[in-house]
């Protein structure tokens, strides 16, 4: 089973937070408008909480989320790859789940632990080809699209929420944070070509989804002050 690097998302938070919010983009020629940042449509009463994804909560420790994806996705040990990142000196349990949303294609999810902690700091789910070699750009717009949805019903600080943030390699299509600043992600990736009335269309190669513990100070190595 082929399994795409993961990637933690602290470095692209810091990049989002930093990149101006511009005009909406289209995704194609006959898109509706996305809603407007904070809009969902409905009154929200959730109150939205980041902690982990579904049964694996932040805090976990590896054996403890290895238990949880067997249960819930039925999933035998050797189905689940480990992944470590060098640079951050973090640790990824990597596993492909089909229709994780419900006819969205084949995803991969990732868990990830820690530099110090050893315990689960991150989750983020995929969707591409390296994915699901049936996935399609409007598949990828639509998964986004039920997502963004969603999401915007959930209860995140109204503050704290952005939609169709124009990226140099997409869109960021939802972020969120609860009240303990733990934050959602949801970037949909790609290419732009130039359509009618210098209108931006992208066409969508990658779908990424990250649920993390601590955006701004997250548990990676980084070299001691003064070291260089």
């Amino acid at each position: 089973m082929k399994m795409t690097s993961y990637r933690f998302a602290g470095a692209i938070v810091a990049a989002v937070l930093l990149a101006g919010q511009g005009p909406a983009l289209s995704q194609g020629k006959k898109e509706q408008p996305a809603a407007p940042a904070g809009a969902s449509g409905v009154m929200q009463t959730a109150t939205a909480s980041v902690d982990g994804f579904r049964s694996a909560k932040f805090g976990m420790t590896e054996a403890e989320v290895k238990g949880i994806i067997a249960k819930e996705f039925n999933l035998k040990p050797d189905a689940i790859k480990e992944q470590p990142n060098a640079g951050e000196r973090t640790k990824a349990l990597l596993i492909k789940v089909p229709d994780l949303l419900q006819g969205g294609g084949t995803a991969e999810v990732s868990y990830v632990f820690g530099y110090q902690s050893k315990k689960l700091i991150q989750v983020s789910v995929s969707w591409s080809k390296a994915t699901d070699d049936k996935m399609t750009p409007e598949q990828l717009f639509s998964n986004s699209s039920v997502l963004r949805s969603h999401f915007l019903s959930e209860g995140f600080k109204p503050e704290s929420i952005a939609t169709n943030m124009p990226l140099n390699n997409g869109l960021l299509m939802f972020r969120g944070s609860d009240a303990k600043d733990r934050t959602t992600m949801m970037l949909l990736q790609g290419t732009f070509s130039q359509g009618e009335n210098n209108q931006r269309i992208l066409t969508p190669t990658a779908l990424m989804l990250f649920y993390i513990a601590d955006a701004k100070t997250p548990d990676i190595y980084r070299l001691p002050p003064g070291s260089f």
